[in-house]
């Protein structure tokens, strides 16, 4: 065998050790016979019991689609109504959509636009909207209004032919 095989399987045996003792933490002696068990100390085992392992990543969770808390017809009124951005994240768990620069049709100026959708309610209070123009400034309150009312009605539009259906 060479060295480097025996230095390999020696790095590996030891981290299969370290790896292995990381699960051993979960248990908490028992208070000594005779003695009376401090305020609290049923709590504190129940506690070690639940504690969160790296291993319960891998286990099973819940059903991510049903902790989503943001309105899907904002949600979607949203990626429509500034289909012409281009994005650049868009995360339905926190409800933020990030895009990048582009030009509105029939428009001139680049806008950019960072949106929070933070409540499951179709409300202009779940709505929040923050455009950029490419030269680094805030656009005016007239166009962020009118984005945002574009949005809202485009949504009322989406919930209005789910409520058909």
């Amino acid at each position: 065998m060479t060295k480097r095989a025996a230095q390999t399987i020696s790095l590996l045996l030891a981290g299969g050790v370290m790896l292995a003792g990381c699960g051993q933490g979960g248990q908490t002696a028992a208070p000594p016979p005779g003695n009376a068990a401090p305020a609290g100390f049923d709590d504190l085992l129940d506690r070690d019991q639940e504690r969160e392992t790296i291993w319960n990543l891998f286990g099973a969770q819940d059903d991510p689609n049903v902790n989503i808390a943001v309105s899907k017809y904002i949600w979607v009124a949203t990626l429509d109504v500034l289909s012409f951005l281009p994005v650049r994240n868009a995360d339905p768990f926190t409800g933020m959509i990030v895009t990048d620069y582009g030009v509105p049709p029939g428009g001139g100026r680049a806008y950019r636009a960072t949106v929070h959708i933070s409540d499951p309610a179709l409300d202009a209070r779940s709505l929040n909207l923050s455009l950029h123009t490419q030269g680094g400034g805030v656009a005016s309150p007239e166009t962020l209004r009118a984005v945002e009312d574009a949005i809202l009605t485009r949504a009322r539009q989406l919930r209005a032919v789910d409520a058909r259906l």
